[in-house]
């Protein structure tokens, strides 16, 4: 499917605030690279993203894999490098969680994506290129559920107020039994910094692997 990042429609006065509509989709399976088209909210393919492993890391390591994930745009150009190292996937080990660093243009560190320990639910920090907290996403105590999308909320650091959300997309029975090709929605405020923007694509791909990457080898 697809991720996106437009500017919103125009509205009419004293409308509430609006989220760019933003998604993408992972095309293959466990066992080849993930592959991934961003799409925009009118359905305008704007980069694809390709998992760069081997197939030795992907079958020894599954979803828990480290990985190097490169965004080209529409010419081919690669602008966007995430990268992320392997790290313990359980909260038994608080020590060595879950992170993912983003660099644009590749090279150039631009934000982090860093997981915080808890016990029961799946909580993550934004950070800027000075590693400081800018946003925190936390995801639902039970992660799978069926017939129903799984959303992730977007908060600020003190957990007041939800900004956006990141949204893993019920796919139907046969969708999500099948196959391992997801949608993901992401939202957030028009005026985040273009940043911070790549870094909230960097946190739905890593919730991607961490909690919808299939073990089974299904496309």
């Amino acid at each position: 499917m697809d991720k996106q990042n437009m500017p919103g429609r125009n509205l009419p006065a004293g409308s509430p605030p609006q989220y760019p509509p933003a998604a993408f989709q992972v095309l293959t399976g466990f066992e080849t690279e993930n592959k991934y088209e961003i799409k925009n909210s009118f359905g305008q393919m704007i980069y694809f993203a390709k998992e760069d492993t081997d197939c030795c890391t992907r079958y020894c390591f599954g979803p828990a894999r480290p990985f190097t994930l490169r965004i080209v745009d529409n010419l081919g150009q690669e602008v966007i490098t995430m990268q992320r190292p392997l790290r313990c996937n359980s909260c038994f080990f608080p020590c060595c969680l879950q992170e993912l660093e983003i660099h644009a243009p590749p090279g150039v560190p631009i934000g982090y994506v860093t997981q915080i320990w808890h016990p029961c639910l799946p909580k993550f920090t934004v950070q800027n290129e000075r590693r400081e907290d800018v946003l925190k996403i936390i995801g639902p105590c039970i992660v799978c559920r069926c017939c129903a999308d799984v959303e992730f909320e977007v908060k600020s650091l003190d957990e007041a107020n939800v900004v956006g959300k990141i949204s893993k997309q019920w796919g139907g029975f046969l969708r999500e039994a099948y196959t391992d090709a997801d949608n993901f929605g992401i939202q957030f405020p028009l005026d985040l910094d273009v940043k911070m923007k790549a870094a909230m694509l960097g946190a739905c791909f890593l919730i991607d692997f961490m909690f919808f990457e299939s073990s089974g080898g299904n496309n």
